[in-house]
């Protein structure tokens, strides 16, 4: 088991608004600038001063996250292998497709070598650049191959420091974001510290690079940055038109990146429909996000080979729902309150059902069957599904994907961001239940208008897009843990955005019949700049004293087991064992595996249930008979699997099998009334013993505290 232990001594200002202010009258107390001129270079100072603060603060965060990296592993100072054992699970396999690409004699035979794959499932020959996300590893590599850099960096150095520098155009997005939001950089410092402060909460990349998600969610806030100004009224042509395109850059690169796109795109695209429904955006606009959003995602299809995946993913069934029912129901925005809220009720039926007919159409005709464990999960999660399925469980015990913890309100509560965010939450909820209320109800005519004008609520396109936003990923994120990322990250500009904005303050202010446009300024800037104050008098301490700790990466046990791989196996050899462990022999050892994390695909799911037969009550002769199906030559059994203690009983994976084989689990406690007691003992246990009835068919080759290896008999 890997452990990171301590090091020992001894080794070696505001941004112009395209939008127009929501007052349409200048009022007698407020001051007019004289001299246009002299506007016209404060704003532009302003934007030079916060971009080159958006820029600095991009560069430190991935300088602090580089550090935090290095500091953790000690990673300029420990051996190859040792670096290439910190890239745990999935995040191994997808780092191997890099090293492949780096090994290979040209860039041709290394692209064949992806396409015509043999190595990463036994017996199969698959297209890696079908089945997984890798084109960023591609490219990466490519790159490196053909820069002169070989002499002066390491290509490990080349990938990791390519994430870390993501990590500033993620965090200069955000900070855009929030500006464009709020009108003032100082949002966008706000923004920024708050997701360098709440770091645990809004990132993971120092410790899972090669993840799809630290490669995808930069992108996302890129293409939510650009959707922010798409969003603003009184766009010129060539503005709108090139902010499209960077949205269809940005969406493009987002579903190039990351299997999950599809899940995430389709919760953006029901943001962008209830918005659409409530007549809280431009309808042209809403319309062209949809259209991005489907040729970006058909795009990535025809680059992973027509991957049945996406074509089958609801995103792309629900856009075409949507744009079929408009055409059938024109007359959508006109009526009353009752007549609209009936024709709502019947659009949204109508694009309910043309969503799952669309879908199942499309998964009958391409016989679709790679996400079913997804939705087998969701039903399970929610009670209503089956228990048994061994996927499912498989996902539900896993902490990651439960609720999101309660300390983690704590958390993000301790600098303050929760607390804001809370306050901001209810007051543009407050707003929007209003404003969808008269647009609904048709009393948003001139002449009540008029008559209103002071004291009528407001609700910019681009803050209703971000409120519904948060919301709808928020409780992605409460729902699943590992979603969290996605969620946290835009709480921080969204809570930004409400400190420094004039349509809050100046909501309450009116609200409390306080309202002075003085007023509201001092209170814009002044709540700000104190919540960054006492955010650097409480965490610059914390900050130093994490950047001065220092441990080393230490994992002898998988060290000896790779390194003793790689001298005593052939080249061809075949293993089987957990698909964590797995992704790990494949990138430091490249031997064969007979399956990996990759979970996207129905036959992988049956084929790991399987081989995980080794860890279940199985007789040595029906686990040899399934292992050699898999052309298998050495079977890898982890003590840490074998008596797993991480999990309570029900969710170790003895149990999962144990349930899925129809077998009463180990231990104290119940279990369902049909479960029937194994006729044999648990196989990683009984092996131990050298049993004739074992050694006939294994040999243990190698073993150490934590890893025990046997080869296969290979019998006529």
């Amino acid at each position: 088991m890997t452990t990171i232990r301590q090091r020992r001594v001894g080794k070696g200002t505001e941004a112009p608004e395209d939008q127009p202010s929501e007052e349409t009258n200048v009022k007698p107390d407020e001051k007019i600038l004289s001299d246009p001129t002299g506007g016209k270079l404060w704003n532009i100072l302003s934007v030079i001063v916060g971009g080159i603060v958006a820029i600095s603060l991009g560069l430190l965060t991935s300088v602090y996250v580089a550090t935090l990296h290095e500091n953790d592993l000690w990673f300029s100072n420990i051996k190859e292998v040792e670096r290439e054992i910190s890239f745990r699970t999935e995040c191994g396999l997808y780092y191997s497709y890099y090293k492949q690409m780096i090994q290979a004699a040209s860039i041709q035979q290394g692209l064949h070598g992806l396409v015509y794959d043999n190595k990463t499932e036994s017996v199969r020959t698959i297209n890696i650049l079908e089945r997984m996300n890798v084109y960023q590893e591609v490219f990466l590599s490519i790159l490196y191959r053909i820069l002169p850099i070989q002499q002066y960096l390491e290509p490990v150095y080349f990938y990791i420091y390519t994430l870390f520098g993501l990590q500033a155009v993620y965090v200069i997005a955000l900070y855009v974001t929030s500006w464009l939001l709020s009108g003032t950089w100082l949002s966008g410092l706000l923004a920024a510290c708050w997701y360098i402060t709440n770091r645990v909460d809004t990132t993971r990349v120092e410790f899972t690079i090669p993840l799809r998600e630290n490669w995808a969610l930069p992108f996302f806030a890129v293409q939510i940055a650009a959707i922010t100004y798409l969003l603003r009224t009184h766009l010129r042509p060539v503005q709108e038109r090139l902010t499209l395109m960077a949205v269809f850059i940005a969406t493009f690169l987002f579903s190039l990146t990351w299997q999950f796109n599809q899940f995430m795109m389709l919760i953006q695209a029901l943001a962008l429909f209830i918005l659409d429904c409530l007549d809280m955006l431009p309808t042209a606009k809403v319309t062209w996000l949809y259209i991005i959003q489907i040729s970006g995602l058909l795009l990535v299809c025809v680059l992973q080979f027509f991957n049945s995946m996406i074509l089958g993913s609801l995103l792309i069934s629900f856009n075409v729902s949507v744009l079929i029912a408009r055409t059938i129901q024109k007359n959508l925005k006109k009526g009353g309150l009752l007549n609209r809220l009936g024709k709502l009720i019947l659009h949204v039926l109508l694009v309910l059902c043309l969503t799952l007919l669309i879908n199942k159409f499309i998964k009958k005709i391409l016989n679709l069957e790679s996400d079913e464990h997804i939705f087998k999960f969701l039903k399970a999660k929610f009670g209503f599904g089956a228990t048994r399925d061994f996927d499912a469980n498989l996902y539900l015990c896993e902490e990651a994907f439960g609720l999101l913890p309660l300390n983690t309100f704590s958390r993000l509560s301790s600098t303050l961001l929760f607390y804001a965010y809370g306050f901001v939450l209810f007051l543009l909820t407050v707003a929007a239940v209003i404003v969808a209320f008269r647009n609904l109800s048709g009393s948003n005519q001139v002449q009540l208008k008029e008559k209103m004008e002071e004291y009528t609520v407001t609700l910019k396109p681009d803050a209703a897009y971000s409120l519904v936003h948060t919301v709808l990923f928020g409780c992605l994120a409460l729902s699943t843990m590992r979603m969290k990322y996605l969620w946290t990250s835009h709480m921080c500009v969204f809570a930004s955005f409400g400190l420094c904005s004039t349509e809050v303050w100046k909501l309450i202010l009116k609200g409390l019949h306080l309202y002075t446009s003085q007023r509201t300024q001092v209170i814009k800037y002044s709540i700000p700049i104190i919540t960054l104050l006492y955010i650097s008098f409480k965490f610059w301490p914390g900050i130093m004293d994490e950047l001065s700790e220092l441990r080393e990466f230490y994992d002898p046990d998988t060290v000896e087991l790779m390194n003793w791989i790689k001298s005593n196996t052939p080249n061809t050899a075949v293993f089987a064992g957990s698909m964590q462990l797995l992704a790990g022999v494949k990138l430091c050892t490249g031997r064969t595996l007979t399956n990996h994390p990759h979970y996207e695909d129905k036959n992988l799911r049956e084929r790991t249930k399987q081989i995980y037969q080794i860890y279940a009550k199985r007789s040595p002769g029906d686990v040899y008979a399934i292992l050699r199906s898999f052309g298998t030559d050495y079977v890898i059994l982890e003590d840490s699997i074998c008596y797993e203690r991480r999990h309570s009983r029900g969710c170790r994976l003895r149990d999962l099998l144990d349930v899925a084989n129809g077998h009463i689990m180990d231990g104290l406690g119940e279990n369902e009334p049909d479960l029937k007691p194994s006729l044999y003992p648990r196989f990683c246990e009984e092996i131990k013993k050298n049993l004739p009835s074992y050694t006939m068919h294994f040999t243990r080759v190698f073993q150490n505290k934590t890893f025990h290896v046997y080869k296969l008999a290979k019998h006529k």
